[in-house]
C-alpha cells in the first residue's frame, strides 16, 4: 500500500512544545489596548473562555473560532488587539528546525505533506507562520479545524485532511502528532498509520484505553526511517 502523504499537527508537532501561562498572556495582550482597571477582567474571562472552547472541542469534537472566544468572554476584539496576539505568540510558534530538510526529503520521495491543527486561529495566521519559516511551499494541503465543524479525534477531520492532499486510502497516510488521544488515537480510529511525537508534557493528555502509535519518536529527525519502511512495504 506504501505511503501516499504523511500528515502533521502543529503545535507540539511541527513547532516544538512551549510551556505558557495562558493568564499572563492574555494581561499582556489585553493591556496594551484596555483600560487599567479592565485588563484583569478581560484577561481572565478571555482564559476561561478559551479553555471553555478547548474543552468542548475535546469533548465534544466541535471546533471552535477565535471569534467565539471573544464573543464568549464579552470582549470586544479589534485589528489592533488581534496584531499585538499574533505578535505575542510569534516566540512560541517557530517551524521545528528540522522540518524544511524533512520537508525535503519526502518531496524527494514523491509523498505529499499536508496539516491537520485543532485551532481556533485562521488560516491566515497559520500561513504567516508557516511562509514565514519557509515551509508553506513544501505544503499540498491544509485543514484547520476553525474552518471545519469537527476537532480531531473526529474521523471527519482526518478525512478533510486526507481530502485536501488528494488521499483516498488511508491505510496509504501516516499521521505525525503528539497527543495521545487527539492524534494518535484519532489517526488510528479513522485507519491511518499514527506516529507520536514524544516531549515533557505527553503523559498528562493520555488517558486509558487509547490505541498506541505505530512509532514512537523524540523528535521530527527520528521520522524518515519509519516513514521509508511503510512506503517499501
Amino acid at each position: 500500500m506504501g505511503v501516499h502523504a504523511v500528515i502533521f499537527d502543529w503545535g507540539g508537532t511541527l513547532t516544538p512544545w512551549h510551556d505558557i501561562e495562558l493568564a499572563d498572556m492574555w494581561r499582556g495582550i489585553c493591556s496594551a489596548h484596555l483600560p487599567p482597571d479592565e485588563v484583569e477582567r478581560a484577561a481572565i474571562a478571555l482564559v476561561e473562555a478559551e479553555q471553555e472552547l478547548w474543552r468542548r472541542g475535546t469533548e465534544e469534537h466541535r471546533s471552535a473560532t477565535f471569534a467565539e472566544v471573544f464573543e464568549l468572554a464579552g470582549v470586544s476584539c479589534s485589528d489592533a488587539l488581534l496584531h499585538t496576539h499574533f505578535e505575542a505568540w510569534t516566540p512560541h510558534t517557530h517551524t521545528d528546525p528540522a522540518v524544511p530538510g524533512l520537508f525535503d526529503a519526502l518531496r524527494e520521495r514523491g509523498i505529499k505533506i499536508g496539516v491537520l491543527s485543532n485551532t481556533m486561529w485562521s488560516r491566515d495566521w497559520h500561513e504567516r507562520v508557516f511562509a514565514r519559516d519557509d515551509v508553506l511551499r513544501h505544503l499540498d494541503g491544509a485543514v484547520y479545524s476553525s474552518e471545519i465543524p469537527w476537532t480531531k479525534p473526529h474521523a471527519e477531520a482526518f478525512r478533510a485532511a486526507m481530502d485536501a492532499v488528494g488521499a483516498t486510502d488511508p491505510a496509504s497516510c501516516v499521521f505525525v502528532g503528539d497527543r495521545p488521544y487527539d492524534d494518535i488515537h484519532g489517526a488510528k480510529s479513522a485507519g491511518l498509520r499514527a506516529v507520536q511525537v514524544w516531549h515533557q508534557t505527553t503523559h498528562a493528555f493520555s488517558r486509558p484505553g487509547l490505541t498506541p502509535p505505530d512509532a514512537l519518536i523524540h523528535g521530527l529527525d527520528e521520522l524518515l526511517p519509519h516513514v521509508e519502511r511503510w512506503a517499501a512495504a
